[in-house]
């Protein structure tokens, strides 16, 4: 059976919530039923199936970002909480 899509916000939604640096505060929940980025009281959660081991959840993390942003991966960079469900991301433009 095929997994149900992400849910994923419009990328504006969430450049919005961007600091005037491009960071952006976000709150991980590792090892999810459902896969999404959702906006909740002005604060960004990001929910993952991939486990928090050897930093497969901070990939899957980045993915799911780099998609609801509609921008390459490699545009996205963890620059807090490695080891944190509390992570902050500079996006690229």
């Amino acid at each position: 059976m095929a997994r149900p899509k992400a849910d994923l916000p419009a990328p504006g939604e969430l450049l919005a919530l961007a600091d005037a640096d491009d960071r952006l505060a976000v709150r991980v929940t590792p090892g999810a039923k459902v896969e999404g980025v959702f906006i909740k009281q002005g604060q960004v959660l990001v929910k993952t199936r991939a486990k928090p081991q050897n930093g497969q959840a901070n990939e899957a993390v980045i993915a799911l970002l780099a998609q609801a942003l509609d921008c390459a991966p490699s545009r996205i960079a963890l620059l807090r909480g490695a080891t944190s469900r509390q992570k902050v991301f500079r996006i690229q433009a």
